[in-house]
C-alpha cells in the first residue's frame, strides 16, 4: 500500500510540475472565470449551464428559475438526473478566491478547494447553531474504521451563521494555503485555512487543515483543480475571482490587539450609538435592537427609518468605547442595508411619483420614543401629519427576517411609506413578493390591497405603498 502510493505520488508531482510550466494553467495567475460559456471546466455534466439569471422560489426545495443569457453559472440536478461535480481545467495551490453564490431552498453543494478540501454550501437560513456541515463550514475528515458517531471528525463549524436566504446571492472570500512538498512528494507542511469570510463577516481564521476532507476526489498535491458539488443540490454561481496569496497574508490577519468590547443581548437588548452605514451616511439617533433568533435592526429614531438589519451575532461597541471611543457601535453579522442615507418614513404626497421628502421639516414630526414588550424589544411611536405612528418591529419566526406593522392612529390622505430607496433594481418576483438591490433582500405583502410602486429616483429604484390606516410587511433576507 505505501509503496504504491509513493509510486502513484511520484507520477502525480511529475505530472504537476508540467502543469504549474503550462502558461495560463494556474488559476491563481488568473483574474477569474468568464462565464461566456462552460469551456473553463473539464466535460461538464448535463446539469450544469450558463444563465444570464436566476432566481428562487422560497415555497419550492431544490428548484432555480433561470432567464437566457451569460455570466451565471448554474447547476439543476433533477430526480431523473442526479447531476456531477464540475471541475475546473486550470489548478490552483495558494490562492484567494472569490465568488458569488446562490442556493435553492433546501440545497446543499460544496467549494473543494484543489479538489479535496471541502468548504461546505447549504441553505441555513435561519439556523440558530451552526455546524461543519452548515453553510461556510470546512467539512469534516472521515474514519469509516471509527465507531459510528465518530467518524467524522476535525470539521470546524463557522464562527456565526452569516447565511442569507434562498435566492439571494450570497458572496464568499477564501485565503487558502496550500500543503507543501519535497521532490519526493512528503509533505512538510499541512495546507491551511488562512480566513474566509461569508457575506463580510470573518467565520474562519488561520485553520490547520490536516488532510483532505470527506468526498476529497485525490490525495494531497501541490496542485489540483477547484471543484464545485453538483450532485446535492440546486446552486448557482457568479463572479468567479482569483488572486495571488499575498506573503505576507497570514500577519495581514492578525489586526490589532485591542480586546473587543462584545454587547451580551441577556443583559444588554438594545443599544443607543451612533451608527455607520457602509457606504453611507453617520446615523447619530440610532438603536440597534437584538434578538434570541440572531436577527437583528437598527432604526434612525430621527425619520423612523429601519435602515439595516443582520443575521449573526449582535453589536461590537468597541468604537464607542474603547480610550475615548467616538460613539459608534457596529453589527458583528451579516448585515443587509435598506438605505444609504435614511429619510422619513412617511411623506404625504400628491401622488406616488412626487419628490419624496429630504428631511422630517414641516410635518410636524416630533419622537416619542419607545414601548419596550415583556422581552424589552421595542415598539416606536412618533407624532407626523397631526397623527401618532406606530412602528412595530418583529423578528419572524425561524429566524427568516423582519416583520414591520406602521400603524396610523388616525387616517390621513396620501400617506405613503418609502420601504426601499436608492436600490438599483426592484422585481416583482411573484403576487406581493419583491426581489430588491441586485437580490439583496426580499419585501413581501400579505394584503394584495397593499399595492408597491416601483419608482425611477436618479437612475435608481424606489419602492412606496399608500398607507391605509395601517401597513403590514415583511423583510426576508
Amino acid at each position: 500500500m505505501k509503496l504504491n502510493y509513493l509510486k502513484f505520488g511520484t507520477t502525480a508531482f511529475v505530472w504537476l510540475l508540467g502543469t504549474a510550466l503550462a502558461s495560463g494553467q494556474q488559476l491563481a495567475d488568473q483574474s477569474g472565470i468568464d462565464l461566456k460559456d462552460l469551456s473553463a471546466f473539464k466535460n461538464p455534466g448535463q446539469t450544469w449551464s450558463i444563465a444570464g439569471g436566476v432566481t428562487a422560489n422560497l415555497n419550492e426545495v431544490n428548484v432555480l428559475n433561470v432567464t437566457k443569457g451569460t455570466g451565471v453559472l448554474v447547476n439543476q440536478p433533477t430526480k431523473k438526473i442526479s447531476g456531477a461535480d464540475l471541475l475546473t481545467v486550470g489548478e490552483h495551490g495558494d490562492i484567494v478566491l472569490e465568488l458569488d453564490y446562490m442556493m435553492a431552498k433546501g440545497a446543499n453543494s460544496g467549494i473543494y478547494l484543489q479538489g479535496i478540501y471541502e468548504i461546505q454550501l447549504e441553505d441555513s437560513w435561519g439556523m440558530l447553531s451552526s455546524t461543519a456541515a452548515n453553510n461556510g463550514g470546512i467539512y469534516a475528515r472521515w474514519d469509516d474504521s471509527k465507531p459510528e458517531g465518530k467518524k467524522g471528525y476535525e470539521g470546524h463549524a463557522p464562527r456565526q451563521n452569516a447565511s442569507k436566504a434562498p435566492g439571494l446571492w450570497q458572496h464568499i472570500k477564501i485565503a487558502f494555503q496550500a500543503a507543501k512538498f519535497d521532490g519526493s512528494l512528503k509533505k512538510t507542511s499541512n495546507a491551511r485555512i488562512i480566513s474566509i469570510e461569508l457575506n463580510g463577516v470573518l467565520i474562519h481564521d488561520n485553520v490547520e487543515l490536516f488532510g483532505s476532507t470527506r468526498g476529497a476526489n485525490g490525495f494531497e498535491k501541490p496542485l489540483g483543480a477547484l471543484r464545485l458539488q453538483g450532485d446535492h443540490g440546486a446552486v448557482a454561481f457568479k463572479n468567479i475571482k482569483f488572486s495571488k496569496l499575498p506573503a505576507d497574508a497570514f500577519n495581514r490577519q492578525r489586526g490589532n490587539d485591542t480586546d473587543p468590547i462584545y454587547i451580551d443581548i441577556a443583559t444588554t437588548p438594545n443599544i443607543r450609538s451612533f451608527v455607520d452605514i457602509p457606504g453611507g451616511v453617520k446615523v447619530v439617533h440610532a438603536i440597534s435592537v437584538s434578538s434570541p433568533a440572531q436577527v437583528h435592526y437598527s432604526y434612525d429614531l430621527d425619520n423612523g427609518y429601519l435602515f439595516q438589519a443582520w443575521h449573526g451575532d449582535f453589536v461590537d461597541a468597541t468604537p464607542m468605547w474603547h480610550d475615548r471611543g467616538n460613539g459608534t457601535s457596529r453589527p458583528r453579522g451579516s448585515v443587509t442595508t435598506f438605505t444609504k442615507k435614511p429619510v422619513p418614513t412617511l411623506a404625504k404626497l400628491a401622488d406616488a411619483n412626487a419628490a419624496w421628502l429630504a428631511d422630517t421639516t414641516g410635518t410636524g414630526f416630533h419622537t416619542k420614543g419607545y414601548m419596550v414588550d415583556d422581552s424589552n424589544r421595542p415598539t416606536f411611536t412618533y407624532t407626523m401629519y397631526g397623527t401618532k405612528v406606530t412602528d412595530a418591529i418583529k423578528v419572524l419566526d425561524g429566524g427568516e427576517g423582519l416583520s414591520r406593522e406602521i400603524s396610523l392612529a388616525t387616517p390621513v390622505d396620501n400617506v405613503y411609506a418609502l420601504l426601499a430607496t436608492g436600490v438599483s433594481d426592484i422585481q416583482e418576483l411573484s403576487k406581493g413578493v419583491y426581489l430588491v438591490d441586485g437580490q439583496s433582500f426580499y419585501l413581501k405583502f400579505n394584503d394584495i390591497k397593499d399595492k408597491p410602486v416601483i419608482r425611477d429616483a436618479n437612475g435608481k429604484k424606489d419602492l412606496v405603498v399608500l398607507v391605509r390606516g395601517k401597513l403590514n410587511y415583511s423583510i426576508l433576507f
